[in-house]
């Protein structure tokens, strides 16, 4: 069975969503969404993406500086079996009566609230409560990243309360409108921060208090985590042996790897041959890991443009009924080649 996959949007999540998508052995990118032609509709084009415009209006864009279009986004639910909304932060929403009306699924991204979704998706957490679902919502990178190494320590060990400090990259590289700027911000002021809510979407009963800076980066998120556990007597080989076995975290190291900061994780992914450095794992410093009267320590590096990839393609699996988890998450990574050791 293939089946038949749109795309709205086509920025920093929509065009990696497109190319984990093309290498999928299940499913067919039918077309991508635009509002107006840009670098990005070229390369979709030279791909040999079809182009559909988001309305009547701009499809008028195209035809004006002659940009081959297929149709509107309504041609294109016409064709297809689900939809990944990858447009920017709420036109998700305005979108979704017209998904409802097509009679088409939807896959929507983390900028959205949790409630334009019948539930909120991280594939290692919580898969089969997306599974025939007709709207999922694929959780933000930094939500996706704490999900997945907290939910392996809370099924191995018991999390009694969970502290994460954030420290955000200030935009996307391609963003020249708000940043990076010169200066540490914190945001929100007003703690805590938006990003333990957003995780108890995914796991309600975990307890969790985040706090959020922002600095002049423009790749990768870095999150400190403290942890309290449940269990007596954790060593911190324990920690290590369960991230091991955690699909889609990946161990690294300063010493041992010379990975010392969020430059040379980029540095690594490119090397690894990966498509514009993309790194779909969460990164734990192993060197990091440490035990402290009882509570759990821990660094990893989160890369905001490429983590949720791999939650889409199973976000779509899950809400079509294709495949159970596993089954799921082992098609994605041997496609995307998401390391599960290093």
């Amino acid at each position: 069975m293939v089946v038949k996959i749109g795309i709205n949007g086509f920025g920093t999540i929509g065009r990696r969503v497109a190319d984990a998508v093309a290498l999928q052995p299940d499913m067919k990118l039918v077309g991508i969404v635009k509002t107006r032609p840009d670098y990005k509709t070229k390369i979709a084009i030279r791909k040999n993406c079809d182009v559909y415009s988001s309305d009547a209006e701009s499809m008028r864009l195209f035809e004006k500086e002659g940009v081959p279009i297929k149709g509107t986004l309504n041609d294109l639910l016409k064709e297809v079996d689900i939809i990944v909304e990858a447009a920017p932060k709420g036109v998700g929403e305005r979108n979704k009566p017209i998904y409802e009306k097509a009679g088409v699924k939807a896959i929507f991204e983390g900028g959205e609230k949790a409630r334009v979704a019948d539930v909120s998706f991280v594939a290692q957490c919580n898969y089969d409560k997306a599974y025939g679902k007709r709207f999922v919502r694929s959780v933000s990178c930094n939500t996706t990243g704490i999900c997945r190494t907290l939910h392996a320590i809370d099924g191995a060990f018991g999390v009694k309360k969970a502290r994460v400090v954030l420290v955000r990259r200030a935009v996307d590289p391609d963003d020249i409108k708000r940043g990076p700027v010169n200066a540490i911000v914190p945001d929100p002021i007003t703690l805590p921060s938006h990003h333990g809510p957003d995780v108890n979407t995914v796991l309600p009963e975990l307890p969790i208090v985040t706090v959020a800076l922002k600095v002049p980066s423009t790749h990768i998120h870095v999150h400190s985590l403290s942890v309290e556990l449940k269990s007596k007597n954790v060593s911190e080989k324990g920690v290590v042996d369960v991230f091991e076995k955690t699909p889609r975290v990946v161990l690294i190291s300063g010493d041992k790897d010379n990975i010392r900061s969020t430059g040379q994780v980029i540095d690594w992914a490119r090397d690894l041959g990966r498509s514009r450095g993309d790194v779909y794992e969460a990164c734990v410093w192993s060197d990091s890991i440490s035990m402290v009267d009882g509570e759990l320590y821990y660094f990893q590096a989160i890369h905001s443009e490429a983590i949720v990839v791999p939650e889409n393609m199973d976000a779509i699996r899950a809400s079509l009924k294709i495949m159970s988890r596993d089954e799921s998450i082992k098609k994605t990574d041997r496609a995307l080649n998401v390391l599960s050791s290093w």
